[in-house]
């Protein structure tokens, strides 16, 4: 009895997945920090961010670590609004999110190239500029999908 019990979850738990993917296939996934650059400061975070963020994501990049990245900008509405989102694309939700010891390694080379130095405490010095110039707002994850045409 308790077999057919989890045998009928079971179905009904994949006949739902089923259904609510009728509309698409599943794509990558992005992750996005939300920043608001502090006034005045729009500027120095641009050079900033083409400084060192560029040239260690087009490594990572180089090295499989990540699909792509892009860096949006907009007005904000309001105070709490983000003005630069700064986006990561990764194949998975599973590579986006859970730690992995021999990636981690990977993107711990690149920074030590990239900053001349493996010493965490003097890349983080050289680093906390970017503190200056904005505020972290948030992170977000999507789902990059493909919609199906309808038959």
């Amino acid at each position: 009895m308790n077999r057919i019990i989890f045998a009928a979850i079971l179905f009904s738990f994949l006949a739902g997945m089923a259904l609510a993917q009728e509309h698409w296939t599943e794509g990558p996934v992005w992750a996005c920090g939300d920043y608001r650059t502090k006034q005045g400061h729009f500027d120095d975070y641009m050079k900033y961010l083409r400084e060192h963020y560029v040239p260690t994501i087009e490594e990572a990049k180089k090295q499989g670590l990540v699909i792509d990245s892009k860096v949006f900008v907009q007005t904000p509405s309001e105070p709490s609004d983000w003005d630069v989102a700064i986006c990561t694309l990764f194949s998975s939700y599973g590579t986006a999110l859970d730690y992995s010891a021999e990636r981690d390694a990977k993107f711990k080379s690149i920074q030590a190239t990239h900053y001349k130095t493996a010493d965490e405490e003097k890349q983080q010095e050289i680093t906390e500029k970017r503190f200056e110039f904005r505020d972290f707002i948030g992170t977000s994850y999507s789902r990059e999908v493909k919609l199906r045409p309808i038959p």
